[in-house]
């Protein structure tokens, strides 16, 4: 039987399969630090401790390594504010449904609810980041929560944490551990009364379109093969890009804030708007009066976003197998080929118009560098992009192939996600290119992970969009008809920051430069960091632009006149004026 309860925990930590802890080490996590070091790393079938330099970053690293390897990956921290600054990577995780595991180290037991140094309840405060929170109170109980914990991340699919007072971890074992039980996932088939209703509602729809999202993650061929079947249009959320969109003859982009293509149009022409593996949030952009099925695992999820009225419970997969047998295949293509058409001719005159004629323009176009970056990254790359501006060049311009894969802050929207996801990812895939897609905002937010990416020297590529502003935000305030304030920062000296922590470096201001130091950056034999000076006034259009938008842009514009800013103006319009839709 192991020693002490925290060699307990780290034991069922190995059973399960992890190889490596991200945290700070410190006072009441000792006990549980010390039972890693006596595992002697992965190398010797044990795990390995990654000192990161905030905890943020821990649980980012490990929601990462649990997204892109499907495997419990975890994170430490300290009682007090160790374990509090774990909880927006935590939401970020949960919400992303990785399986993580937090251990939340804790104040003495016997010193709880008396206002001890350092006290907070994890036990309470983690409750709505996660699906498993429970506190440790004694030697005999701690086994057994550990492998509740365990399971419960590892097979629903979420954050599992566990609270434990530093004294209870460095107590004997006095119970034997009980083997982590992992099950085999399983698909769940839906009812056969529902496929029938799905099917009769397809085959009497003239038109019918498709939109899926990362529930479909394993029903690629599945979903084309139903596209076809129907003349489909099949539009995408961005968590489900990676795997819808690549070999699929049927895509027409995606809708949303970060959207492209034809998509937004064409779902809301159908008669029949079929939803796939998808909570997409934002029902602004979902049609209300178009008559809507949805298929999902998750039956809470149905109906939440827009009015459905033919829900199906069950695997996207399992539900289109079941479902094609029973739909006529539709050999009027006019629909399909409407949207196909409005689709190509988007990507080319609008989505397009910023990466053709513009490798001699400066500032930089930030849509060109990314589109240079999608040519230049291997066919098998993780990408991980900051919220903001990043998620949308990455979102338009990167191209998915069924081997690449792409994370964000899809859901929770935290800056300065993409660099401490790159650490996670590449730890957990050491042979493999992993790219972060940074702003300066985000980067900066978390900048101390430079450190932690040059001294472990993780083989990171990091790609700066840098053009001292708070994009996104400064588009809010824009169509807000507020003039933007507060968004700009001074520039920074990134590439100085990144040398100094011992990762090759280099910066970027002229676009004929750009490919060079990408391929340049790429080919580094360990980290490599690439700051590339953008044009801060450059912005995303939506798919489709509102006449409030439009008003709310002109007022923000003529504010600025009004101000002073005549220059700031002419400046922005200049600067977007090429991806205005145009027929």
């Amino acid at each position: 039987m192991a020693r002490t309860v925290a060699d307990q925990l780290v034991k069922s930590l190995v059973d399960a399969g992890v190889r490596r802890i991200y945290g700070i080490v410190g006072d009441s996590l000792n006990p549980v630090v010390d039972a890693v070091r006596r595992t002697g790393g992965a190398a010797q079938g044990g795990i390995d401790w990654v000192h990161v330099r905030h905890e943020e970053a821990a649980a980012f690293a490990a929601s990462a390594e649990a997204q892109t390897t499907g495997r419990l990956a975890v994170c430490a921290g300290s009682c007090g504010p160790g374990n509090l600054h774990l909880i927006n990577g935590l939401y970020d995780a949960h919400r992303s449904g990785a399986p993580v595991l937090a251990i939340a180290s804790h104040i003495p037991s016997t010193e709880i609810g008396r206002g001890y140094f350092q006290e907070t309840h994890p036990d309470r405060l983690f409750v709505e980041c996660s699906l498993y929170c429970e506190l440790v109170s004694t030697t005999d109980q701690a086994p057994h929560l550990f492998r509740a914990a365990i399971q419960a991340a590892s097979a629903d699919d979420g954050v599992a944490v566990v609270t434990l007072p530093g004294d209870i971890a460095s107590q004997p074992a006095t119970a034997p551990l009980p083997p982590v039980a992992l099950p085999a996932p399983s698909t769940l088939v839906p009812d056969d009364d529902a496929v029938r209703m799905l099917a009769d509602a397809a085959n009497a729809a003239e038109k019918v379109a498709i939109f899926a999202g990362y529930g479909a993650r394993d029903a690629h061929d599945d979903v084309v093969a139903l596209a076809d079947a129907l003349g489909a249009p099949v539009g995408h959320s961005l968590r489900g890009k990676d795997f819808i969109q690549y070999d699929n003859p049927f895509d027409v982009g995606m809708t949303g804030l970060l959207g492209y293509g034809a998509a937004h149009a064409g779902i809301h022409d159908a008669d029949l708007l079929v939803l796939l593996g998808t909570d997409f949030p934002y029902s602004q952009f979902l049609p209300d009066d178009v008559a809507t099925a949805q298929v999902d695992t998750c039956a809470s999820v149905i109906g939440r976003r827009t009015p459905v009225q033919f829900p199906v419970h069950g695997d996207v997969g399992a539900t289109v197998r079941a479902l094609l047998p029973r739909i006529r295949r539709k050999t009027d293509r006019g629909y399909l080929e409407r949207w196909r058409k409005r689709h190509d001719a988007i990507m080319t005159k609008s989505v397009g118009a910023y990466t053709q004629d513009v490798e001699h323009l400066v500032p930089i176009h930030p849509e060109y560098v990314a589109s240079i970056l999608d040519e230049v990254a291997a066919d098998d790359a993780v990408f991980s992009a900051d919220t903001g501006m990043c998620n949308v060049w990455a979102a338009r311009y990167l191209t998915p192939n069924g081997r690449r894969r792409f994370l964000a802050s899809s859901l929770h929207g935290s800056m300065a996600n993409a660099l401490p996801h790159c650490i996670g990812a590449q730890l957990a895939h050491p042979g493999r290119q992993v790219v972060s897609i940074s702003g300066d905002g985000g980067l900066s937010m978390l900048l101390s992970e430079l450190i932690t990416v040059g001294s472990y020297r993780i083989p990171v590529k990091i790609v700066v969009f840098d053009n001292s502003t708070l994009g996104m935000v400064k588009a809010e305030m824009l169509v807000d008809g507020l003039p933007d304030f507060g968004v700009d920062v001074p520039q920074v000296d990134y590439r100085g920051i990144a040398a100094a922590a011992g990762i090759d470096a280099q910066r970027v201001d002229e676009p004929e430069q750009v490919r060079g130091a990408l391929e340049r950056a790429m080919a580094v034999d360990g980290p490599a960091l690439v700051q590339v000076i953008t044009d801060p006034r450059a912005l995303s259009m939506p798919p489709t632009v509102t006449g409030a938008q439009i008003k709310g842009f002109a007022l923000a514009m003529s504010k600025v006149v009004v101000g002073g800013g005549m220059g700031e103006a002419v400046s922005l319009a200049k600067s977007n004026l090429r991806n205005i839709p145009r027929p």
